[in-house]
């Protein structure tokens, strides 16, 4: 994940709380027919960095979470969005997305022709 440092440096981001974990704020994605911006959590511990998107009325689009991927994560880090099995789900937003990465290993991935 990036340092806070340089995650404050994109100007969509309005980052309105921070702690010693991680924070809260705003993403501004700049689609002119929306009236709020997306509400955005980030975390770093625990051994994972996590970062959650929301709107009030929708799930963000692939393209918001890839925008959010490239604000808090760097270009050579693979992040992850999980599907758990049906009995460790957990739903206490159902307009909200999260992205992963885990700090103490690199993620195995597919053949780069497998995933495009």
């Amino acid at each position: 994940m990036k340092s806070i440092e340089m995650i404050r440096l994109n100007n969509k981001i309005n980052i309105r709380q921070l702690g010693i974990d991680g924070g809260q704020g705003y993403i501004n994605f700049g689609r002119i027919d929306r009236h709020f911006d997306a509400a955005v959590v980030f975390s770093w511990g625990d051994g994972w960095d996590h970062v959650s998107i929301s709107y009030p009325d929708r799930c963000p689009t692939r393209e918001e979470m890839c925008k959010a991927k490239d604000i808090f994560f760097k270009e050579d880090e693979c992040v992850i969005q999980f599907h758990p099995p049906k009995d460790k789900y957990v739903d206490v937003h159902p307009y909200c997305l999260h992205l992963w990465r885990w700090q103490n290993a690199e993620l195995r991935m597919p053949p780069k022709w497998m995933i495009g």
